[in-house]
């Protein structure tokens, strides 16, 4: 099974990942969420993504494009609402929250009960531009209070684009990162930054075997350079830099006020 999620309209990522994931015999490839968000290519990768017709789940960026008003959204959800059709948004609106892919294999995007909140890591209050991140792994204890699905054997997540995985339990739980952006910064619920430290597509290719979850977090390289382009042809400076390097260079706010 290839586990994808945060896509985020970056179509080359995506193609990448793809055919690696072809490669490495996937039977089935499962789409976490966050699919079209961004200034990349959100119309290219709806077509691309319906037409394979893979199991996936909605993420907080395809329920804020379809329920928003254009005035409120985000700058990266209101670069992407007017460029999608009537059929691209029945396609996301069909999408679950959440979905149960077998009995004991459990898909969500945050937490199962939000979106919103990060199911792995742990947003603080010191976050420095020079310094702290102000994003943490969970704690078990904190990851078992947002669990709450015990008869989950093997728990899929996304939102944070964090590649990780912990045992709680007899539950596995995995974030396979992020396919199309590797860096971010966001301010909810306090300030603080993501940075997967390289521009690779991130995903992860999970097996069954004799009753055991194995799970191997894979990197593929892919043209990030023409996806940064693409982003600063969009204005979108802060995305470019993440896009080529997998760290934070300009924060959002930054080239808002520009």
């Amino acid at each position: 099974m290839a586990v994808l999620s945060d896509i985020h309209g970056n179509l080359p990522a995506l193609e990448a990942v793809l055919a690696e994931a072809r490669r490495a015999g996937a039977d089935v490839i499962v789409n976490l969420g966050d699919i079209l968000s961004g200034p990349l290519w959100p119309a290219e990768t709806a077509e691309r993504l319906m037409a394979l017709d893979l199991p996936t789940i909605a993420g907080n960026h395809e329920r804020q494009v379809l329920t928003q008003a254009l005035e409120r959204m985000s700058r990266t959800d209101a670069q992407t609402a007017p460029l999608l059709n009537d059929a691209q948004r029945a396609w996301m609106a069909a999408l679950p929250p959440t979905r149960w892919l077998t009995d004991d294999v459990f898909c969500c995007h945050g937490t199962p009960g939000s979106d919103l909140v990060y199911l792995m890591e742990t947003v603080t209050a010191d976050h420095e531009p020079a310094g702290a991140p102000g994003i943490r792994a969970a704690t078990p204890a904190e990851l078992a209070a947002r669990l709450g699905v015990p008869d989950a054997r093997l728990v899929l997540c996304g939102h944070s684009h964090v590649a990780r995985t912990m045992q709680l339990g007899d539950t596995l739980v995995v974030n396979p990162g992020s396919v199309g952006l590797q860096a971010y910064d966001d301010d909810h619920p306090h300030r603080h930054r993501v940075e997967a430290g390289s521009p690779h597509a991130r995903w992860v290719l999970a097996e069954l075997r004799a009753g055991h979850w194995h799970v191997e977090h894979r990197l593929t390289p892919y043209d990030w350079e023409a996806a940064a382009l693409q982003a600063e042809s969009k204005g979108r400076f802060d995305w470019a830099d993440a896009l080529r390097t997998g760290f934070v260079g300009r924060y959002e706010r930054e080239i808002a006020a520009t």
